[in-house]
């Protein structure tokens, strides 16, 4: 399944100011922040050791954009380098954050909190989903998406849902004041663009979540965006929502990519609130899945989001990347009749929206890819013998 690198990128990527990282061998032996501007790389560690660092800043937009830097050549050779596992180039893509906190939002597209509430009420167990599916939509609909979270009205649904006996854990935090808000991995752990990603092996029912990212600095303030995959296992937090961190937080569960791309006149929040982002998964037996989700049908603005996971009631000194949510809990059949979707290995992910490009990954086992060695101490470790801290 061949994949074009072009294509990868932002469509307007001349204008496109763009923040990753890439791992660089000998003499460095570790990660360097880059900038892409106007389609080319610039190695710019020596002015900011970690996207930490340049997020924080009040001119990271300025800085990006002229900040001098060892060039390292295209954008496109890069991707084209992520997605030739067999080929070890000298400069490998990773995942453009690094010491940030990984948060993410759940449940907040009404078709994502219609499928928790069936995961929930399903036990895990995928053969039921859609008996459950069809009674929910006769008993309260589909279009939950008009109801303003906390608002009267969804007060007034709530309190007509438990006297039905249909409320649950999940509507409280779709419709509820509360957002759902969770540790979805560790600092240096998300895997970047072409990376595989993982389930856990005994997993039988799991779907990826496309979902827009944006990357947040330790003033809490929202500097740009990017695209994730927040890998879903569906049996085993339908079994317990106690169960979330086993069933969110393994080996290459949570990707990230390609770049961040910063904000400024021509890339805003409100880009992000009219953005599309489509999915496709292509499986090796011949199967293909395709969706798109509107984020203006998110239930939350993503400031809401931002305010409720930082603020007076909670710091993030080195800043954070926060998933938005996702409406995309794909139902299409794939091995029986009413058992709906789920991955095989190999399958190949991609999420996209033009103003960020195309994030790309294969799944596997998170026991059988690479294991995670380089944390936080490690990376200090590597600056500071490079005399970048």
């Amino acid at each position: 399944m061949p994949i074009d690198p072009a294509s990868c990128l932002p469509s307007d990527l001349d204008r496109a100011l763009l923040v990753g990282r890439v791992w660089r061998g000998s003499p460095h032996n570790g990660p360097s922040v880059i900038v892409i501007r106007h389609g080319q790389v610039f190695d710019v560690t020596a002015s900011a050791p970690t996207t930490s660092d340049l997020f924080d800043r009040d001119d990271a937009a300025a800085v990006a954009r002229s900040v001098p830097g060892e060039l390292l050549g295209q954008a496109h050779e890069l991707l084209q380098g992520a997605i030739q596992p067999h080929e070890h180039p000298a400069i490998r893509l990773l995942a453009p954050c690094d010491v940030q906190a990984i948060k993410a939002c759940g449940v907040t597209f009404a078709v994502s909190l219609l499928e928790r509430v069936i995961e929930e009420q399903a036990g895990g167990d995928a053969g039921r989903a859609a008996d459950i599916r069809a009674s929910l939509h006769a008993l309260i609909g589909t279009d939950l998406a008009k109801i303003k979270p906390g608002s009267p009205a969804a007060m007034r649904l709530k309190e007509e849902l438990k006297r039905r006996g249909a409320w649950s854990q999940y509507m409280e935090v779709g419709i509820g004041e509360d957002a759902e808000v969770f540790t979805k991995s560790q600092p240096m752990s998300a895997v970047g663009f072409g990376a595989e990603v993982g389930l856990y092996p005994t997993s039988a029912w799991n779907n990826p979540e496309p979902e827009v990212v944006l990357a947040v600095n330790a003033a809490g303030r929202a500097v740009g965006a990017t695209l994730g995959n927040d890998v879903n296992l569906r049996d085993i937090e339908g079994r317990s929502a106690l169960l979330l961190g086993k069933a969110k937080d393994n080996n290459g569960s949570c990707a990230i990519g390609p770049f961040v791309r910063l904000f400024d006149d021509h890339f805003t929040l409100d880009t992000i609130r009219e953005a599309s982002v489509s999915l496709l998964i292509e499986g090796e037996d011949g199967f293909v899945l395709e969706g798109v989700s509107h984020m203006r049908e998110i239930s939350r603005d993503p400031l809401d989001l931002v305010s409720q996971t930082c603020g007076p009631h909670h710091q993030y000194p080195d800043g954070f990347m926060l998933f938005l949510g996702t409406m995309f809990s794909p139902i299409k059949d794939r091995d029986t009749a009413g058992g709906g979707f789920t991955h095989h290995l190999g399958d190949l992910v991609t999420i996209a929206t033009p103003a960020l490009g195309a994030l790309v990954n294969t799944v596997r086992l998170s026991t059988e890819i690479a294991p995670w060695r380089f944390g936080v101490r490690a990376l200090y470790r590597n600056l500071a013998a490079r005399g970048l801290i």
